[in-house]
């Protein structure tokens, strides 16, 4: 089975506390769905830089990661399937969508 690694863009932030508890209920929700899928369930991510050979910049691009989470499912396509249920995308983000490749020879 593979892993796959979702990179979370944008979406908003509840202002509120009800808002808040509300939205966590959605990806608690979602998490759920997922069941053993779940490699890792990531976190937020908050300030951001760059690292490039010229020298390091403030800021994570013009699209920068608000999260991640890791997943595992049998190909992209079920990986895809199960990364549309992502409630950032209901919040006006969007879930980058990566395969890993395993590089421990199966250890």
């Amino acid at each position: 089975m593979a892993k796959f690694l979702l990179v979370y863009h944008g979406g908003s932030m509840a202002e509120t506390p009800e808002a808040q508890a509300a939205s966590m209920n959605t990806w608690i929700a979602w998490f759920t769905t997922l069941g053993a899928a779940v490699v890792d369930g990531g976190a937020p991510t908050s300030r951001a830089w760059t690292i490039q050979s010229d020298g390091t910049s403030e800021g994570g691009g013009a699209n920068p990661a608000t999260g991640y989470s890791v997943i595992s499912a049998e190909s992209m396509d079920a990986a895809s399937e199960l990364a549309k249920g992502c409630p950032i995308i209901a919040e006006g983000g969007t879930v980058e969508l990566c395969e890993t490749i395993d590089l421990s020879g199966g250890r």
